[in-house]
């Protein structure tokens, strides 16, 4: 078991520390067992950054990933996410997040896709999301997870090319059987992995420090930076990116 003070002590030699942003995400299983489990991550993060810093996290109203049926396949189905209503006690963001978003201290969105931030900035989620994080020297905090998890790649996704959005995007049958209020759908997977080529350049650069914690596999990196490299690759080789 990964005690709070082992915890406490790998975070802060990792530079979690008083006054910093954090967006944070994670996966509680990843320790295996963890004394406290989600309310001993919130309350060390907390302990480690006080009120004078931030913490955001995850409070997008989405399941996990449902199986596919035979005629969903058919239909060209690859992703099948239902959203769920603003105050579901579970969501795929794990249950750190779901645990973080409901505490009386925490302010969040109540929209489908919404940020939950805690802190000197919290009240930014309800108009920036993760903006100020972004834009203000903010750190991702990613335990247990990978790139494919951080939130704020989305930030810079409007440089994608819509031709290449379009050949993913659902048919006008798929969304007639599946509306967007109700349903997240995905039709295809591009050839490539696309976030996982940005995490390896990030590595290649220095730019991500990782270290385990306990049995928990740990990255923290600058938010800008990391999700400059995308953003770089979408506006000058987006094809080449995404094996297109």
């Amino acid at each position: 078991m990964t005690t709070k003070n082992e915890l406490k002590a790998a975070l802060s030699a990792l530079g979690v520390s008083k006054g910093m942003t954090l967006e944070v995400h994670c996966s509680l299983s990843a320790f295996g067992e963890l004394e406290g489990g989600a309310e001993t991550v919130i309350g060390t993060l907390k302990e480690l950054v006080t009120p004078s810093g931030s913490i955001f996290m995850p409070a997008m109203s989405f399941s996990p990933e449902l199986p596919l049926t035979d005629e969903e396949k058919a239909l060209g189905i690859t992703v099948k996410i239902a959203i769920l209503s603003p105050d579901a006690e579970r969501t795929a963001m794990g249950l750190v997040a779901d645990t973080f978003r409901r505490l009386p201290d925490t302010v969040c969105g109540s929209d489908t896709i919404s940020t939950a931030g805690w802190g000197s900035h919290a009240e930014e989620v309800l108009t920036g999301g993760l903006d100020y994080a972004i834009n203000n020297g903010g750190k991702a905090l990613m335990l247990g997870v990978d790139i494919y998890k951080l939130t704020a790649m989305h930030y810079v996704e409007a440089a994608t090319p819509p031709e290449i959005n379009e050949m993913f995007a659902p048919t006008a049958e798929v969304s007639a059987l599946y509306p967007p209020d109700k349903w997240l759908i995905e039709c295809g997977h591009p050839p490539k992995k696309a976030w996982y080529t940005i995490q390896q350049k990030a590595l290649e650069r220095g730019l991500i420090t990782r270290t385990m914690i306990g049995s928990c596999p740990v990255m923290f990196f600058d938010i800008h930076d990391v999700i400059s490299i995308y953003e770089h690759e979408l506006k000058t080789d987006p094809y080449e990116l995404w094996g297109l």
